[in-house]
């Protein structure tokens, strides 16, 4: 059975072992332990067991908007609702804390569509955005990653 929770200090580690693969692939953008350990609060954990399977974050970029952002999965259990779990955890909190819209940057648009994101212009994200974070990846910029918003 899969259970959703906030992450610890202590899975970090677990954390980065998991979403190793998908950052050799440039796929999910690289953080180092002190960037993880300082947005903590915002991974959710999808578990089994006590092993970690999945997992995401929400990082907040306004009073109103927010981001779906680090969402991986283990190969094994993908397929198996984990993900949309995970999004679906993660857009509650939100929903908790006031935000009214939630984006992603996705390789898997169909994956977000079918969970009720619809695809916009990247240019219209923030553009602290872009620079925060879409600098350190290894396709920048040359960006073909979609964005997608959903409103909540």
């Amino acid at each position: 059975m899969i259970v959703f929770c906030k992450a610890k200090l202590s899975d970090i580690v677990s954390m980065q072992e998991l979403v190793k693969p998908e950052v050799e692939k440039g796929i999910i953008l690289f953080r180092n332990s002190d960037e993880i350990a300082t947005n903590i609060r915002s991974y959710i954990l999808a578990k089994e067991d006590s092993n970690i399977v999945g997992f995401g974050a929400l990082h907040f970029h306004a009073d109103d908007l927010a981001e779906v952002r680090s969402l991986v999965v283990k190969d094994t259990e993908r397929s198996k609702g984990v993900g949309k779990g995970i999004v679906n955890t993660l857009l509650e909190e939100g929903r908790q804390l006031g935000v009214k819209r939630v984006f992603t940057l996705t390789y898997k648009k169909a994956f977000f569509e079918a969970v009720g994101f619809i695809e916009i212009p990247k240019e219209s994200l923030p553009s602290h955005k872009i620079w925060a974070d879409c600098i350190k990846c290894k396709h920048f910029p040359i960006c073909d990653e979609i964005a997608l918003i959903k409103n909540l």
